[in-house]
Parts: C-alpha cells; sequence; structure tokens
C-alpha cells in the first residue's frame, strides 16, 4: 500500500513540474514584431485584391504570410482604440470592397494625419478575406 502512495506522489510531482515547464515555455513566450519582420511577399494591393476577388488561390499563397503592400489610402477608420486605413476598389452591396489595414498603435497618429489619396508601403499579417475586404492587421508604414 504504501508503495502505492510513493508512485501517485511521484506522478503529482511530475505532473506540477510539467506545468510549470508548460507555463514558462509556452505562455511566456515572445510575440513577434510585425514591424521588424521580413515580409513573405512584397505586391501591389491592386494584385493582392483582385487575386482574393477572382477567386485564385490567394488563400492558400497570402493567408498566415507577412506581405509588404503598396497602395492608395482612400480613408481612415477610427473605432475605439483601433485606427484602420482601407484602400477601396469596387462598391459592393454592403459598401466598400477593398484592403483594410489594422495599423500598429506606434502607427495610428500617423495614418491619422494623412490626406486621404496618399500612396503608402504599408507591411502587415494578412488574415484572410472576407467575401468583400481582404484584412491586414498588425500594420505598420514603411518609409
Amino acid at each position: 500500500m504504501r508503495k502505492y502512495v510513493k508512485i501517485i506522489g511521484l506522478v503529482m510531482v511530475a505532473g506540477i513540474i510539467a506545468a510549470i515547464a508548460l507555463y514558462l515555455f509556452v505562455y511566456n513566450k515572445p510575440h513577434p514584431d510585425y514591424a521588424k519582420a521580413h515580409p513573405d511577399f512584397v505586391l501591389t494591393a491592386d494584385v493582392l485584391f483582385h487575386s482574393y476577388h477572382s477567386g485564385e488561390s490567394a488563400s492558400a499563397n497570402y493567408t498566415g504570410a507577412v506581405l509588404q503592400v503598396t497602395g492608395t489610402i482612400h480613408k481612415v477608420e477610427s473605432a475605439g482604440d483601433q485606427v484602420i486605413a482601407v484602400t477601396v476598389f469596387e462598391e459592393g452591396l454592403f459598401g466598400d470592397e477593398g484592403i483594410r489595414y489594422a495599423m500598429l498603435p506606434d502607427y495610428q497618429q500617423k495614418i491619422l494625419q494623412l490626406s486621404t489619396g496618399a500612396t503608402l508601403v504599408i507591411k502587415g499579417l494578412c488574415t484572410g478575406y472576407n467575401d468583400t475586404d481582404v484584412i491586414l492587421e498588425k500594420c505598420s508604414i514603411i518609409e
């Protein structure tokens, strides 16, 4: 009986040590710095939007990749603590269709100060296409 208690105790200690190790190495893993990340693809806004909009295999190529996109900013939207720059290509059934760039906090003031119609190079993480817009998050402005 005493042998079983020792075995159960050792298993519990090993489980606690494994849980602590998991917390330290996985939960505290540093987040990628998308402003300094090297882009996987360099392309124009027109090519990016039309590759998704036409139903090509853009999802397999661009979703989850860091993209550097050159395009014209047509409007800037602000919602709470998030600033989104928009490149518009078409007027759809539910509003403008194009590319939406969710800016990093360090670049929000800069994008708000720009006049519409400015051509910029923006780098960000492409999270996909929602049937109206291509979504880029964690975006920064490339000088």
